[in-house]
């Protein structure tokens, strides 16, 4: 199992160096299943704030961290300033509240896997059946990580308690369900958009499903690649076999 590396940062554009692990195949091809989903994507600022892009990146760093290995009660302003070597007044000079600091923070971490997905999704030669296996495969080796299976648990108790946070959190997941309606929508196109929808939106929730089970440290985390088979095989056979007239009622 790798660890996780919160220092490690993609900018717009690219992958970081350590983010991607991508082994060949026989043909030298890249299996874009292999790779690891960077920690953060962050967009660079422009205009008068360029200048401030250290600190700004060194705060949402510190604050996926503090989400990490402390948890929820431990985002407050004090302890990331803290944590980002400066004081309060200055975090306010980049985030003028938590709820901007949030929807940043939130931004960088959805858009590290936009950009993943979308290396799947344009994988040359592959089928539209392959890329939906390879998606899976993915995200699922990504639940494995520390990160992601204390980070997502943490935000949705946040949810359930603030309505920002919720309204945040459903954003990110509806970008996060593009790739897989996508890959319906090539293999299945028979399906209306709505039912597009409500499938990508069960394999989406069974797979988060696998976090409080197979995530890092979890009791299941070492048969993570036999549910990997069992789910990228599932999936495909569902999503090919549905019918319009299987929604019917809904």
């Amino acid at each position: 199992m790798r660890s996780t590396n919160f220092s490690q940062v993609s900018k717009v554009g690219h992958l970081s160096g350590s983010a991607k692990r991508a082994s060949r195949s026989a043909g030298g091809h890249e299996k874009l299943s292999d790779f690891i989903v960077p920690d953060l994507k962050i967009t660079p600022r422009t205009g008068g704030y360029a200048r401030g892009q250290d600190g700004f990146e060194q705060i949402l760093r510190s604050s996926l961290a503090l989400l990490v290995n402390h948890g929820a009660s431990a985002l407050t302003l004090r302890r990331i300033a803290a944590e980002s070597g400066m004081n309060v007044g200055s975090l306010n000079y980049y985030f003028k509240s938590k709820e901007d600091l949030i929807r940043e923070l939130l931004n960088a971490v959805i858009s590290s896997y936009e950009e993943s997905f979308d290396e799947i999704m344009h994988e040359p030669g592959a089928s539209a059946e392959a890329r939906l296996e390879n998606l899976v495969s993915l995200i699922l080796e990504d639940i494995t990580t520390k990160k992601t299976t204390r980070f997502f648990p943490e935000l949705w108790a946040m949810a359930n308690h603030d309505s920002f946070v919720y309204d945040r959190m459903n954003e990110l997941y509806q970008r996060a369900r593009v790739s897989l309606n996508e890959l319906i929508a090539e293999i299945n196109p028979r399906l209306s958009a709505d039912q597009r929808e409500i499938l990508a939106l069960f394999i989406s929730a069974s797979m988060e499903g696998m976090t409080v089970f197979a995530g890092y440290q979890k009791p299941w985390v070492d048969r993570m690649p036999v549910l990997k088979l069992l789910a990228r095989k599932s999936f495909v056979q569902l999503v090919t076999s549905l019918g319009p007239s299987d929604f019917d009622g809904l």
